[in-house]
């Protein structure tokens, strides 16, 4: 698909995030988050349920949902899978591909009534928002800016940033190759390229932003992700 109109591409990776997020939304309506369920079945649920709406049978990375102590836990991390209890913080991280374009989708959910977890849940798209204008302001914004900015909002808002990167390339499946030896596929330290650009193909290049915020002496964390350059509020929606 190298060879494909850039807006259709674009519109493409919206179709995406607009499945992935009606998918998460469903999620919640049917209630497949719930205490009692280990992680591994809120997983299996998800999974299934992605099958039988939009026919999902790949996902680019692995299915992460994550609970209490292990929302702690970097993405790369496979912490042992954990019961869901009634009071407990949860969030998904999924890579739906639909008809071979990747969504990269993440979001948290609060299953009991504990305000700090409320607030947590709150400020991760208040953050998001707030990273997203700023890079809005800022056309020759690169990589390793943008991480720095991400944990400043985080500090600001009494967080401590919990991953080594805010953000990644996505596009077609298989995307352009994001590991770490191709630094400039990140929103992270190190990464001194200008986001604004084309990739090696010469196709525009569209960016995931990630927030995983922690708080360590609690032991919770949360995380929001989805496209940062064809949102909702840059297509003026």
């Amino acid at each position: 698909m190298s060879g494909i109109d850039e807006d259709v591409r674009a519109a493409e990776l919206v179709a995406a995030e607009d499945k992935a997020e009606q998918l998460f939304d469903e999620v919640a309506r049917r209630g497949l988050i719930e205490p009692g369920v280990a992680e591994s079945v809120v997983s299996d649920r998800v999974r299934d349920l992605a099958a039988d709406l939009f026919g999902v049978g790949r996902h680019w990375h692995k299915r992460v949902v994550r609970s209490g102590l292990n929302t702690l836990a970097p993405y790369r991390a496979n912490p042992p899978d954990r019961t869901l209890t009634d009071d407990d913080i949860v969030f998904l991280d999924l890579g739906p591909i639909f008809a071979e374009w990747e969504a990269d989708f993440g979001r948290t959910y609060v299953l009991g009534d504990d305000p700090v977890k409320h607030r947590l849940r709150d400020d991760l798209p208040r953050i998001f928002d707030a990273a997203a204008a700023w890079f809005d302001d800022r056309p020759d914004v690169t990589g390793a800016e943008l991480y720095a900015h991400v944990c400043q909002l985080a500090t600001e808002a009494g967080w401590e940033f919990g991953g080594a990167h805010s953000g990644h390339l996505v596009g077609e499946f298989p995307h352009e190759l994001v590991d770490g030896a191709r630094i400039e596929s990140y929103i992270a330290p190190g990464n001194p390229n200008p986001m604004r650009r084309t990739d090696r193909s010469g196709r525009r290049c569209h960016w995931i932003l990630e927030v995983h915020l922690v708080d360590r002496e609690r032991r919770i964390g949360g995380f929001h992700e989805q496209l940062l350059t064809l949102r909702r509020t840059a297509r003026g929606h």
